[in-house]
């Protein structure tokens, strides 16, 4: 599903327009990603919690050439799925 789909499912199920749900879907993951790269953690509960993470320096090597180097130490966004996300997509039997 890309963001065209899952703004006419939104737009379908909250029963408003397409170009509101758009709206709508686009602030929400606009206020994410400022609050997670201004360092915050945002929970939704029962959906999941994006946080941004510290990398560690490490040693790689080139693919090409297979000398080794290093690669710097960096931020990165993550998500962690919550328990009922979890438990929709692989339900116990």
């Amino acid at each position: 599903m890309n963001k065209g789909e899952l703004v006419d499912a939104v737009a379908e199920k909250a029963s408003v327009t397409k170009k509101q749900a758009d709206a709508v879907l686009s602030a929400a993951i606009e206020t994410i990603v400022e609050a997670v790269s201004s360092g915050d953690k945002v929970t939704l509960v029962g959906f999941g919690s994006f946080e941004s993470r510290e990398r560690k320096a490490r040693e790689g090597r080139n693919p090409k050439t297979g000398d080794k180097m290093e690669i710097p130490a960096t931020r990165v966004p993550a998500f962690s799925a919550g328990k009922l996300f979890k438990e929709k997509v692989a339900p116990e039997e």
